[in-house]
């Protein structure tokens, strides 16, 4: 019901910065929040940002904190993570995601997944 395009993945040296985007397509009126989320080899998947989607509120996990920041154009039905001043521990695939209501609850969709690798 609802499709995620990723991205703006690649490689980039410690200290750089990079912004990935996330573009939302069918029951984009649904959507409840978007986030993104990121998985290390050999680690779980980690929680990383989440906005609201009608208030823009947001919320960010500790490591990352000060750093990354997201946001959403809701005309364009769009998120974006800007990330900065990046570590060779944010090397992940990023993931975004899309809380949507979906009668009598909630549904969570996927997108690809993109590869963030950073160098030292």
């Amino acid at each position: 019901q609802v499709q995620l395009v990723e991205s703006g993945g690649g490689l980039v040296q410690a200290g750089g910065s990079l912004r990935l985007s996330c573009a939302a397509s069918g029951r984009t009126f649904s959507i409840y929040t978007m986030g993104w989320f990121r998985q290390a080899p050999g680690k779980e998947r980690e929680f990383v940002a989440t906005i609201s989607w009608s208030g823009g509120s947001t919320y960010y996990a500790d490591s990352v904190k000060g750093r990354f920041a997201i946001s959403r154009d809701r005309a364009k039905n769009t998120m974006y993570l800007q990330m900065n001043s990046l570590k060779p521990e944010d090397t992940a695939v990023y993931y975004c995601n899309a809380r949507v209501i979906l009668a009598p609850g909630l549904r969570d969709y996927w997108g690809q997944g993109t590869q963030v690798t950073v160098s030292s």
